[in-house]
């Protein structure tokens, strides 16, 4: 639609002459229940009044709104006809006076793609749930606003729901007259405003602290989900990790939790994993667990519960002016969360997570050819959207654990302390957190900014090594590279780490830090040292870089990988190794050796679970297609050896077994799964539960060992919401050319589906062992994704973008086929584009390490 896709350039003209004094949104949701009738959408009314200003009397400017219809518009008691000043995205205003009162009546249409006002229907009891979700701009489908984050204001809300329901908003409510009404909002922005509504199950606790100037702080605290997670739902230990994360931030930020309340809903069919908005967080419902997961699950949850907790002060207390700066809140939330979950609560060993998962999406993201400097170039709304991606998140976090070892801790975060007191309600850019960051370390961070923030790429830092006659260190250094395309060289500061065994360990006996400037860094403290038999640069896990290895090195990793006593350590290795994979510098074939051998040996469940991931990977798009057979059958037999051998109950006896069914196709491994799923067969220890059933049951469906029947009397026993979805990822994996044709029909040709059934056949659909099956859609999927993009929602554009495009069909034709797309659409808009691209650069990617393998 017209003016949809909104500019910087417009938003900087429209808040150069607008400010917002106050929001009041009133919403009737009971049209949520009962039946729907008409052709078009189910719709509620929104009724919304705004104060503002303007510092241009007689301008003209517009509000945002995209709904199906606009019933009245008035400014300034002056009514306006909504055809003509209404164009389905924007209204214009203008003529406005110094002081404005805009009222918008429309009808707004409920989501189900999980944008905006999202209405969801649970099969097992048919009750409806509602939640809301905007960034980077869909608040505009649920009210009138100015839809950008540096037009902050306060809000007040108020919600009429079906009878029987609660309703939750940022601010504490209250049902009065059959109306809840919210109290008011500080100044926050419009795409951290939120409404929840049905009858969620709520459960309630408190936060309290006192100061040390004696006043008292206390924090209501609420989580809800739906009654039918109820049972699964642990609030007890989503509680524990809130109060922890209070306390932590309490004590590092020197700035109270300004938002009153605290919510934590966990919602269905959500598109991200959690999101910041002031006094009611939303998260997936997957974080409640249905069935037995391991440890890493659980940290990862309250690695999330913490990260969204930091945007209180990162992002919501303190707001980007534009989505240039969006790591201004994301990179401080996601290095916040692992900070915090070291820091404050049992999950002591966040930043092997860190080093080993979140660092691997940076890499990957920062190598594609849509990769972009921390503080991006974003021209519009459709670039922000794709830039929730590795480089914000995980590669600005990394650059952040590198700057507090750069300027120190102390230092960092009494940068951060300032920055709230100096900005707080209020909106930033760059150069507003490094002027904070010079008063407290003395440092010159424009420097460090230009190299860290504002180029794109990864540098690879690789040791040398010479030895005297004595077989001792003569000179150790540091070779630093980089990518023609990115040819940066940066400033590191790095620890470099010497190992060698001792009694079958493979153990560090010397360590230096260094600052990495230029091409090459003599470590001047090495030298003398014994020979090393491992030197693991980037040791501790100071910068962001990839590691390399020297000859030396990579022979004692081929051998004693498993040996290496330290699990950061390790991990890093693991990291490494699987970045010489993807970049064509060890054969895919090796690596799958190294997890062969060594896996069984992996004490960290989460490096364990991300091993079997890479390996996944590697067995896929970058084995050649003739060593395949040989990879998946070396694998099953790993797993199915690992899985017997575990403890019986053990969490990595689960992570093996999940493992296991993702490689199972031979005859023999089919039927033991069959066998697990009826009772026949038995590994001691291993609990078949209900999501293990279903994990089961998609290869079996994939390789045409289960039918229809089989997999509708599994939705029988599990008719649930995580039911259906699980059915419908195995109804799409079935070997059959009826089934992919229905499967690509029901995600491309028609809109019925919601956003998490769309999710779920695309996954189904997508099956490595049906290659030839698949090969015919490759040409389709170029012929319609531009329809897609214009028709869809974003979000289903990027979900139907990424994943129908043809990975499977890894051959030189396929990579051909994408350039000529590309060269045939160079005015395909920019977003769609970047796509494309960056399924092409995976593509080649996986030819270039097949390509080695035959070598």
């Amino acid at each position: 639609m017209p003016g949809e896709n909104l500019t910087r350039d417009e938003a900087r003209e429209r808040a150069a002459l607008l400010s917002v004094d106050g929001y009041e949104v009133a919403l009737d949701l009971r049209s949520a229940v009962g039946e729907h009738d008409g052709d078009g959408p189910r719709t509620f009314r929104s009724v919304t009044t705004i104060r503002f200003r303007s510092n241009e009397p007689g301008a003209a400017s517009f509000a945002d709104l995209i709904a199906p219809s606009v019933t009245s518009v008035s400014l300034n008691g002056r009514d306006l006809d909504p055809g003509q000043v209404f164009d389905g995205s924007r209204i214009l205003l203008e003529d406005l006076a110094a002081e404005n009162e805009l009222v918008v009546d429309a009808q707004c249409a409920y989501s189900r793609t999980g944008e905006g006002l999202h209405r969801f229907v649970d099969p097992e009891d048919g009750e409806v749930y509602l939640y809301t979700q905007y960034e980077p701009a869909d608040s505009r489908r649920v009210f009138a606003n100015f839809e950008q984050p540096d037009l902050k204001a306060p809000f007040r809300f108020e919600v009429r729901a079906p009878e029987g329901w609660t309703v939750w908003s940022n601010g504490a409510g209250e049902l009065t007259d059959g109306v809840w009404r919210f109290a008011e909002t500080k100044p926050i922005s419009t795409y951290i405003t939120c409404v929840t509504a049905g009858p969620y199950h709520y459960v309630t606790d408190s936060y309290e602290r006192t100061f040390e100037d004696g006043t008292k702080l206390r924090i209501p605290l609420g989580a809800l989900c739906r009654k039918g997670l109820a049972p699964y739902f642990d609030s007890d230990d989503v509680f524990l990790v809130t109060k922890q994360g209070l306390d932590f931030f309490h004590d590092h930020f020197d700035y109270p939790y300004p938002f009153g309340k605290y919510d934590q809903a966990f919602v269905p069919e959500y598109n991200l994993g959690a999101m910041e908005n002031p006094g009611l967080v939303t998260f997936r419902e997957e974080f409640i667990f249905r069935g037995k997961v391991t440890r890493a699950s659980y940290e990862g949850r309250a690695n999330v519960i913490l990260h969204e907790m930091a945007h209180m002060w990162f992002g919501d207390l303190v707001t980007m002016e534009w989505w240039d700066d969006l790591w201004l809140k994301e990179s401080f939330a996601d290095f916040m969360g692992a900070f915090s979950l070291v820091g404050a609560t049992r999950f002591t060993d966040g930043w092997i997570t860190f080093a080993n998962r979140r660092k691997s999406w940076a890499y990957r993201a920062d190598q594609l050819p849509s990769t972009h400097p921390i503080t991006a170039d974003i021209r519009d709304l459709q670039d922000a959207k794709l830039n929730f991606d590795g480089i914000t998140y995980a590669k600005g976090a990394s650059v952040l654990k590198q700057l507090v070892a750069y300027v120190g801790q102390d230092a960092f975060l009494e940068g951060a302390r300032r920055y709230f007191k100096r900005h707080a309600y209020g909106n930033t850019r760059l150069g507003d957190l490094l002027s904070v960051l010079e008063e407290t370390s003395g440092r010159d961070m424009g420097t460090w900014a230009r190299g860290w923030l504002q180029t794109a790429g990864v540098n690879s830092l690789t040791p040398q090594v010479l030895l005297d006659a004595e077989g001792r260190v003569d000179e150790l250094a540091v070779v630093q590279e980089a990518a023609e395309s990115h040819p940066e060289l940066r400033p590191h500061r790095v620890a470099v780490g010497l190992y060698r065994r001792e009694d079958g360990r493979l153990v560090r006996y010397a360590r230096a830090e260094v600052d990495v400037d230029g091409p090459r860094t003599v470590v001047t403290e090495l030298a003398g040292a014994q020979a090393p038999e491992l030197v693991l640069v980037n040791d501790d896990d100071l910068t962001y870089c990839k590691i390399r290895f020297d000859d030396t090195s990579l022979a004692t990793l081929r051998e004693h990988l498993g040996a290496i006593e330290d699990p950061l350590a390790r991990a890093l290795c693991w990291s490494a190794l699987w970045n010489m994979t993807r970049d064509a510098l060890l054969p895919a074939s090796g690596f799958i050796d190294l997890v062969v051998r060594f896996g069984r040996r992996e004490s960290d469940i989460g490096v364990l679970q991300m091993l079997h991931a890479w390996a996944g990977s590697a067995l896929t798009h970058y084995s050649p297609a003739s060593w395949r057979p040989r990879g998946e059958e070396l694998l099953a037999r790993t797993a199915l050896r690992d899985l017997r051998a575990c403890e019986p109950g053990s969490e990595q006896q689960l992570a093996w077994a999940r493992f296991y069914a993702t490689v199972a196709s031979a005859p023999d491994d089919l039927r033991l799964l069959r066998g697990l799923l009826e009772g026949t067969e038995k590994i001691e220890g291993l609990k078949v539960d209900q999501e293990l059933r279903w994990t089961f049951l998609e290869p079996l469906a994939a390789h045409g060992a289960v039918d229809e029947s089989v997999l509708a009397a599994e939705l029988a026993r599990d008719d649930t919401a995580s039911g259906k979805r699980h059915q419908v990822r195995c109804l799409a994996a079935r070997p059959s050319a009826a089934v992919k044709a229905q499967a690509w029909a029901q995600v491309v040709e028609s809109d019925a589906l919601s956003n998490a059934l769309v999710e779920a056949t695309i996954a189904g659909f997508a099956q490595a062992s049906q290659r030839e099956l698949l090969a015919p859609y490759a040409a389709r999927y170029f012929e319609v994704i531009e329809r897609i993009w214009t028709e869809r929602s974003i979000q289903i554009g990027m979900d139907v973008v990424r994943g129908l495009f043809p990975a499977l069909q890894d051959s030189p034709a396929t990579l051909e086929a994408t350039d000529a797309w590309l060269a045939a659409h160079e005015g395909a808009a920019p977003a769609l584009r970047r796509l494309v691209l960056e399924a092409r650069d995976d593509l080649a990617r996986a030819l270039r390490a097949q390509a080695l393998a035959n070598d």
